[in-house]
């Protein structure tokens, strides 16, 4: 197997890495930010034939770094999307935010099945990615512990409906609190999750619930299902992945440890399972599983991903840029946490909306809701 990886410094790329060392996958190409000693250091390691840098400014030092190579060295957004349409037998988008919505639909042109973390592409353009998908006959895997539990239960269903999908969160650190006891939180205490180890955006997301808003919206197109069809549920253990409802009342579940590699793995070799160095999980050793409903109320990001889904259009694009935008400030220490779903909410009510957006439109809607979000602060 040959994969091209977008996003190979980051949380999800690092653990790909590992898959594709564990099993003599070949990585034909890789791309990164900014961590150009890491994206050194995996080049010289797995030699592809290919690097891009999405940041340009990092071009000439990444081209320095790799000049005793026959490494090609490539840059910006247009170098992202030449590595996603390279033959190859799958591209793994573990790019962060918006940035990934090009390189998809560049995989999805050529034909180029995809194995997707970049959670934003479905978000913004869910309905111009799913239709160019079912157009060229692209398989879309999802990485995301949860939509990939929800993939596997699915496996064997057959033409059996989908009644509801339950699809699980963790609550992040500060489940249970109030929008008082939320008011000062610090950027490092909103870093510090409770189960998973990701990227600063992805952790922050799950701080504030935006992640399962932004996932619900994702497993709507993914799956194919109406937004009251999904149910988020917030489990604290991270060991029921998700799960899927049928008609007849089963539901069918999907546990395991919470480490990435399973999920990664699985989108690579799926229907195969193969051996994986996480670590199994024992359910005597849990002990207990709990549920909870989440509190909308205290985490408003979430509410705004429901409204958009709802709406349609480009409002789950609008929710989605401003989000980022107001991550970014809090991570600079610019906006209180609280403020992040403010901001979210503002931008769903003041950015233009779009019923059927096209490309060009989703693409201005995110540069408008980033502005808005700037302009507020």
């Amino acid at each position: 197997m040959e994969i091209v990886l977008l996003g190979s410094t980051g949380s999800i790329g690092t653990q790909t890495s590992d898959v594709c060392r564990a099993h003599n996958i070949r990585i034909k190409a890789l791309s990164a930010r900014h961590n150009l000693d890491l994206l050194e250091k995996q080049a010289r390691e797995f030699l592809p034939e290919y690097v891009a840098v999405s940041d340009e400014d990092n071009f000439d030092e990444i081209k320095s770094r790799l000049a005793d190579t026959n490494i090609k060295i490539l840059a910006g957004s247009d170098g992202l999307c030449e590595l996603a349409a390279l033959p190859c037998d799958k591209v793994v988008n573990a790019v962060v935010g918006m940035a990934g919505l090009l390189p998809t639909l560049a995989a999805i042109s050529v034909g180029n099945n995809i194995a997707l973390a970049n959670k934003e592409t479905l978000v913004a353009g869910g309905e111009l990615v799913m239709n160019a998908a079912l157009e060229k006959n692209v398989e879309i895997t999802p990485i995301d512990s949860e939509h990939s539990a929800i993939y596997q239960c699915l496996l064997g269903a057959g033409e059996n409906k989908i009644s509801k999908i339950i699809l699980t969160a963790s609550g992040g650190p500060f489940f249970g609190k109030t929008r008082a006891e939320l008011e000062n939180i610090t950027k490092e205490q909103a870093l510090n999750h409770p189960n998973w180890n990701m990227g600063e955006k992805v952790t922050i997301d799950s701080a504030t619930m935006m992640n399962k808003g932004l996932e619900l919206i994702e497993a709507v197109h993914l799956f194919g299902v109406a937004p009251k069809q999904v149910e988020i549920t917030v489990h604290r253990q991270s060991i029921l992945h998700s799960a899927v409802e049928f008609e007849d009342g089963a539901i069918i579940g999907q546990l395991g440890s919470a480490d990435m590699r399973i999920p990664i793995q699985f989108a690579l070799t799926a229907p195969k399972r193969l051996a994986c160095p996480a670590k199994k999980l024992s359910l005597t050793e849990i002990g207990t599983l709990t549920f909870e409903q989440p509190d909308e109320s205290v985490f408003t990001c979430l509410s705004a991903a429901k409204k958009a889904i709802e709406m349609g259009g480009n409002a789950p694009c609008i929710i989605n840029c401003a989000n980022e935008a107001a991550v970014s400030l809090f991570l600079e220490d610019k906006i209180g946490f609280l403020q992040i779903g403010e901001l979210v909410n503002a931008a769903l009510s003041d950015v233009k909306y779009i019923q059927n957006p096209v490309l060009s439109d989703i693409l201005n809607t995110r540069i408008i809701a980033e502005e808005y979000v700037l302009s507020c602060f």
